[in-house]
């Protein structure tokens, strides 16, 4: 499975028999998509910025524009268990803050199987995980948690001690770079990782790391 980060929290996992991309609101690559393709699309939340006018095609809570280049994908924005192009997915309920949503609402982290690797997509997340929440999500390897937003860099590294992967990827989500910066790099101290970007992610089973490993990928969004 190949992993490559777009910006924010917008993530693409290719297999062999199938691609998934989580959460490419045209805010992160733009309204065609820059030809990103997938046959299933998630949305871990309503897209902040309201969707325009023109869009030919929205998510089913109408909360999101679809770029162009996936409007024929399959689109999951909630909770439940999926299997579609014989990808297993599950949704599991989590929320934007640590008040249930009450501040910034409700979204859904994504897990996905694919190649055998399981990864969880943690979306906007605010908050640490409840043993019935570690329940619903299982057994991870990959992790894409979210750097610098509601979920502070140290209680984002807290949280992913809970799901104890084998690959952490942060993405960066601040809207000043320079704080994302200092935010990546308190996280980086935390996990006992240094800073070497590489432009993407190849992961088999067989490749998975003994100890947790912290990988920072490049932005492909910034190309």
């Amino acid at each position: 499975m190949e992993l490559t980060w777009y910006g924010r929290t917008c993530v693409r996992l290719r297999g062999k028999d199938a691609v998934v991309v989580n959460d490419p609101y045209p805010s992160i690559v733009g309204p065609t998509g820059r030809g990103i393709t997938a046959d299933v699309v998630t949305f871990s939340h309503p897209d902040d910025n309201h969707p325009p006018k023109r869009a030919t095609k929205l998510s089913r809570d109408g909360g999101t524009a679809m770029p162009t280049s996936l409007e024929s994908a399959f689109v999951l924005d909630g909770p439940g268990e999926y299997e579609v192009h014989d990808v297993l997915l599950t949704g599991v309920r989590t929320y934007r803050d640590d008040a249930r949503g009450v501040e910034r609402g409700r979204q859904t982290a994504f897990v996905t199987e694919l190649d055998g690797i399981h990864t969880i997509h943690l979306g906007d997340i605010g908050h640490q995980l409840t043993e019935e929440k570690l329940a619903d999500i299982g057994r991870v390897e990959v992790v894409c948690v979210p750097i610098g937003g509601a979920l502070s860099a140290t209680n984002a590294a807290a949280l992913v001690a809970q799901l104890d992967p084998k690959i952490v990827v942060p993405m960066p989500v601040c809207e000043d770079e320079a704080e994302c910066d200092e935010a990546l790099k308190t996280f980086l101290h935390e996990m006992g990782a240094e800073l070497v970007v590489q432009p993407k992610l190849g992961i088999t089973s067989s490749s998975l790391p003994a100890e947790t490993t912290t990988v920072v990928l490049e932005s492909r969004g910034k190309a």
